[in-house]
């Protein structure tokens, strides 16, 4: 089965998944939507896409199976309402939505509409990750302690630019937050402590946090966000027979530093193709083919527990 995707909002991040589809089978990127009929033509004429839209309805009626949400965090909620209820399937890009009142209203409304929803948490999908993911599974780092890391990425102050403007969902917890916490959760499953501290802009938006997340039995993660300095941007997974570090920059990250007790150190390169995001879109595919109305790799209920996470952590930076 070919699944035939449209895009709905042509922006950065877009652009740099539309040129992925180069990698994956059995699909075909076949239409764009945009609020701007004209953004939609350029940028359907830049991909060689056959339709563009001047409107989301006009995208989610068309005869697409599936949709990439690709729009700024504060406008997924609706879009995605109403590509579930035209009964497409929709990867949302990251962050899932701006509340978890909205989140539990998307994933509701999947559950019920039995249409296949996704959270666009690419790391999770990446080569390295999966490799990762199967030593754990397999007890070759034992009983999994601590993940701790950061993802610092400092960018100059623009209140008006996406990353920095409240009502477009800016921040660094949305924007970066997702990424620490979900590596830390898929490792570690959901936190019963949260603890945060950071700062905020003069337009009250965080520029950066520390992030504790505690587990009852005394397992932990620190990770670091921000963007008011710049940092390596590493993962480090610790078990009780040894541990991994994911190299800078762990969220497109490539190579595993592993070192087991008892054994040498060694050093793993496991590529992506073309940028990565290849991987989650083969991903869908495969889910859509079996079909499965939810990700196994990254659940609603995953993307629940880290919106909820998120959520703590603003609120204790008094946002």
């Amino acid at each position: 089965m070919s699944v035939r995707w449209g895009i709905a909002g042509p922006g950065r991040i877009a652009a740099t998944v539309a040129a992925e589809f180069a990698h994956v089978p059995d699909a075909e990127l076949v239409a764009v939507g945009s609020r701007s009929l004209e953004r939609a033509r350029e940028f359907a004429g830049r991909f060689g896409i056959l339709q563009a839209h001047g409107s989301y309805a006009e995208l989610f009626a068309s005869d697409v199976d599936a949709i990439y949400l690709a729009t700024p965090h504060g406008q997924h909620t609706d879009l995605a309402l109403a590509a579930i209820e035209a009964g497409k399937a929709v990867l949302v890009e990251k962050s899932f939505t701006t509340s978890v009142a909205d989140t539990e209203a998307v994933i509701r409304a999947g559950r019920e509409r039995g249409v296949f929803v996704m959270e666009a948490m690419w790391t999770r999908f990446l080569p390295a990750i999966v490799r990762l993911r199967q030593m754990v599974a397999d007890g070759e780092l034992g009983e999994i302690r601590a993940v701790y890391g950061d993802l610092l990425a400092f960018r100059e102050f623009e209140p008006a630019d996406r990353l920095f403007n409240p009502a477009l969902g800016g921040g660094a917890v949305l924007d970066l937050g997702v990424y620490v916490i979900s590596f830390a959760q898929q490792f570690l499953g959901t936190p019963s402590l949260v603890h945060a501290v950071g700062g905020l802009y003069p337009n009250g938006v965080e520029g950066e946090a520390g992030i504790l997340l505690g587990w009852d039995d005394g397992r932990y993660s620190t990770q670091a966000i921000g963007f008011t300095a710049p940092g390596p941007g590493r993962q480090v997974v610790a078990g009780t027979k040894g541990w991994v570090e994911v190299k800078p920059r762990f969220h497109r990250g490539e190579q595993l530093s592993v070192h087991l007790l008892g054994r040498e150190p060694e050093e793993l390169t496991l590529p992506r193709t073309g940028v990565g995001y290849c991987h989650e879109l083969i991903h869908v595919g495969e889910c859509l083919a079996a079909g499965l109305t939810e990700s196994p790799v990254m659940p609603l209920d995953d993307t629940l527990a880290v919106q909820q996470v998120m959520a703590e952590v603003l609120s204790q930076l008094g946002r």
